[in-house]
């Protein structure tokens, strides 16, 4: 936990809340719904991250291996953590989380299959993933990023995060979903 962390001061959104529906620049239907927990749903993101480009991982995750991907994903699908799923049908086609750090911070991470990327479905999932910490009362997630990613880079500015620390290959990226809940309770 990096009790340091900057945010921004201003606050970003309103942003779709999951689920819904949209049309992929493929015009493939994609719907991002919430984790339902079930073993159905565990399963397909197993499928999706063994079927993960290699080229693709940053910072070592997604692991490579089958055990090591299911380990990880029962980590970050735990109860106090929030995510979401892009679906092609029934295939999971990308999948967005929100991991606690600390009392009001979350860490934020996005994948979206190779098949699947530049096609519109990261920024939905990022959008509808933030709407739904908002509704959940989470008000600040970070991120980072290897600062050559410029697309990711990109994504992550249109969305509203803001660069806000940097090492020699990584950003550290932050956004406000949300005023504060004194905020909330003064209106």
């Amino acid at each position: 936990m990096n009790s340091d962390r900057r945010y921004p001061d201003a606050v970003s959104g309103p942003f779709e809340t999951p689920p819904l529906e949209f049309a992929d620049r493929e015009d493939r239907s994609i719907e991002i719904t919430p984790y339902d927990g079930s073993e159905d749903e565990f399963d397909a993101l197993v499928e999706m991250y063994t079927a993960f480009d290699p080229s693709d991982r940053a910072q070592g995750i997604p692991p490579g291996k089958e055990a090591r991907v299911r380990s990880w994903l029962e980590g970050i699908l735990a109860d106090d953590c929030l995510n979401v799923i892009a679906w092609d049908g029934r295939t999971a086609a990308g999948h967005s989380t929100l991991v606690p750090d600390g009392d009001d911070d979350f860490e934020l991470a996005i994948f979206v299959l190779q098949a699947y990327q530049q096609a519109g479905i990261g920024t939905h999932l990022i959008e509808s993933l933030l709407g739904y910490g908002d509704e959940h009362g989470i008000t600040k997630v970070w991120l980072t990023v290897e600062r050559w990613n410029h697309p990711a880079v990109s994504l992550y500015e249109k969305v509203g995060f803001e660069t806000t620390g940097a090492e020699s290959f990584e950003l550290e990226m932050a956004i406000r979903i949300a005023a504060e809940t004194s905020d909330r309770d003064s209106d």
